[in-house]
């Protein structure tokens, strides 16, 4: 395998495991309301478990407020169990053929939680992709058996070291900026 197909592919697994990692950070709540904090809820609707944005439309009318309006009115029971399932902390009101969930003010004791979870997010991130460079590595080594020129191969680690460098650098600074929202009162 030449060095650039490797350089390639380190890059393209590098980006999808800071954008795993950034959906992930969407789903940590900071007191404003998104339609991602609905993301981890499944309805059991038409005999099936289906994610709840396959049955409804989700909506932030306001930041303190998630409006889900299922198509089928017929299942807005089966939406409201789903939520309350989760067990993501919400309590859904349903309000005629629309399900309006309030968002909690975040206590003091509760950001700090969020903000070490966020953290063990970005440390799993960075875990990630220091094996994404292993893996690199791992495929630089066998291009040197198979007759890459250790001098190519040295030069190529250094790329694959300052690639993962500037993800890892990344993840931090998404990271200060969701710590940030969370710890803003």
């Amino acid at each position: 395998m030449e060095t650039t197909s490797i350089l390639k592919k380190l890059r393209d697994d590098m980006n999808k495991s800071v954008d795993y990692t950034l959906h992930e950070f969407s789903t940590v709540h900071t007191g404003k309301a998104t339609p991602a904090m609905l993301d981890p809820v499944n309805v059991n609707a038409y005999g099936s478990s289906v994610k709840l944005k396959e049955v409804a439309a989700i909506s932030t009318p306001d930041h303190r407020t998630i409006t889900v309006q299922p198509w089928d009115k017929s299942v807005i029971r089966d939406v409201e169990k789903g939520i309350i399932e989760a067990n993501i902390g919400f309590n859904p009101i349903v309000d005629g053929g629309l399900i309006r969930i309030p968002i909690p003010e975040l206590t003091g004791q509760r950001r700090q939680e969020l903000v070490k979870t966020c953290h063990s997010m970005a440390e799993d991130g960075r875990i990630r992709l220091r094996q994404i460079r292993r893996d690199a590595n791992d495929a630089l080594k066998a291009a040197t058996k198979e007759g890459l020129s250790e001098d190519e191969q040295k030069r190529a680690e250094k790329e694959v070291q300052k690639l993962t460098d500037q993800f890892i650098e990344e993840i931090n600074k998404h990271l200060a900026t969701k710590e940030t929202d969370l710890t803003r009162i």
